[in-house]
């Protein structure tokens, strides 16, 4: 999982990453390609 601090330029690489909030921590989550994993910190 990467670590990044914007994760917009993320979200539009792959047609399947979703933005996720949780926690108060955003993600991006991929489940067709599990690699495409972000988190914002």
């Amino acid at each position: 999982m990467k670590v990044r601090s914007s994760l917009k330029n993320l979200k539009t690489r792959d047609r399947n990453n979703k933005l996720v909030k949780r926690k108060g921590v955003l993600f991006i989550i991929n489940k067709k390609n599990p690699r495409m994993k972000a988190r914002q910190g």
